[in-house]
């Protein structure tokens, strides 16, 4: 199951993320994509970055401290010839989006 929180994106932040994406549009608030927890950091998809292989995240852990990361994509796919991708990044905490998902589960959410 997905991770609860939620985040704002701040002003700045948005401005930067569509400065350094080719997106057009950068999301006003983001959920957590990580499995369900409550403490650590917590990671929002914004974009995928410029790079191939990478995407740009909204990290933060508590209430003040928020910053933009880009970090490079899961490489782990699902077991089988047609594994589905896991839709976060490298070295991730925790699930892969395909594990344990009774629902369906995407990386665009």
């Amino acid at each position: 199951m997905r991770c609860a929180h939620w985040r704002r994106v701040p002003l700045d932040l948005a401005r930067e993320a569509r400065e350094e994406s080719t997106a057009p549009y950068i999301d006003r608030a983001v959920q957590c994509q990580l499995s369900t927890h409550d403490e650590g950091e917590h990671f929002g998809l914004l974009t995928d970055a410029a790079a191939y292989g990478t995407a740009l995240w909204l990290r933060w852990h508590g209430t003040d401290e928020t910053e933009l990361v880009v970090l490079p994509d899961c490489p782990v796919t699902a077991p089988g010839p047609d594994g589905e991708g896991c839709c976060l990044f490298a070295d991730h905490a925790m699930q892969h989006t395909w594990e344990g998902a009774l629902e369906e589960v995407s990386c665009t959410n």
